[in-house]
């Protein structure tokens, strides 16, 4: 029987890495930084989570992760060499599509280790947001958490349904999760949906 959440947590390297890479592209970086931004985009989340969780961090003894990593950077060079530029719109892409494949794995982690579902929505949140920041720092960004789009948010709803839902169907659970963390992002991004905090008038005073 295939493990979907290892393949997932899988696909969800994959694609952190990719955007990693594509990062590093617009950044003009040499192959060690390729590497080093790739490996923090697709691991740093869920390094972050095991070590809170005090749980063996999960790619040290599974060389399988790092392979993927590796392939998912180079199969993201030779795509990219027959590319002039790379859109934005490409790295925001894979990291909707990354930022959902985490949330559900980290949730998912987090509920067997056995703390509760607040924490677990918590965790899940933490596991797609931390790479991506970690990548974006490193790149010298502005980190896409704290820009003005949906972003953790998104993580939030698909961590809350999949706590919600797992204990009727975990593949139910994992589909609604990914969808709608992946959907609010993408319309997030379209629609420029943010949380305001301080109305514009606030300038004037």
């Amino acid at each position: 029987m295939l493990d979907w959440f290892y393949i997932t947590d899988l696909l969800g390297v994959a694609v952190f890495a990719a955007s990693g890479t594509l990062q590093a592209f617009r950044k003009h970086m040499d192959g060690f930084g390729v590497v080093v931004l790739a490996s923090l985009t697709a691991i740093g989340g869920g390094t972050t989570r095991d070590l809170i969780l005090d749980e063996p961090v999960f790619w040290l003894h599974d060389p399988i992760y790092f392979m993927v990593i590796l392939a998912a950077a180079l199969a993201t060079i030779i795509w990219l060499r027959f590319k002039a530029y790379i859109p934005v719109n490409r790295l925001l892409f894979a990291d909707a599509l990354g930022i959902a494949f985490f949330t559900v794995l980290g949730a998912e982690k987090a509920l067997n280790v056995g703390v509760s579902g607040f924490t677990a929505v918590i965790l899940g949140t933490m596991t797609a947001v931390f790479g991506g920041m970690l990548r974006d720092v490193v790149a010298r960004e502005v980190p896409l958490v704290l820009k003005s789009e949906l972003y953790a948010t998104t993580c939030i709803a698909g961590a809350t349904f999949y706590v919600l839902l797992q204990p009727f169907s975990a593949n139910l659970a994992m589909a609604v999760a990914l969808v709608t963390t992946f959907s609010l992002r993408m319309l997030a991004l379209r629609y420029h949906w943010s949380l305001p905090v301080f109305s514009d008038n606030q300038d004037k005073h």
